[in-house]
């Protein structure tokens, strides 16, 4: 049985904390999560990354993601993840 749990927070991760839970996630929601940083991207005038990088680090995230599935690599659960924020 799956639980779903929605709440609303102002929460400030790393890039990299960004890409760890980006792993952990359905391949339905990586591509919706990716989708709403290219638009958040695209309409932020001072984007710190540009759309190229951040496609590479997204495309990096489901590589690793792949890889964990294939059980070549071990990721933290969103427990150990969540610990760090």
């Amino acid at each position: 049985m799956e639980t779903t749990l929605n709440f609303s927070a102002n929460i400030q991760l790393t890039l990299s904390q960004l890409v760890e839970l980006a792993r952990q996630l359905p391949p339905k929601d990586r591509a919706k999560l990716a989708s709403m940083l290219i638009e958040a991207d695209a309409d932020t005038d001072s984007a710190v990354m540009s759309k190229k990088e951040l496609k590479a680090n997204i495309k990096e995230g489901l590589q690793d993601a792949k890889l964990h599935r294939e059980g070549k690599i071990k990721l933290r659960t969103l427990t150990e993840f969540l610990e760090d924020v």
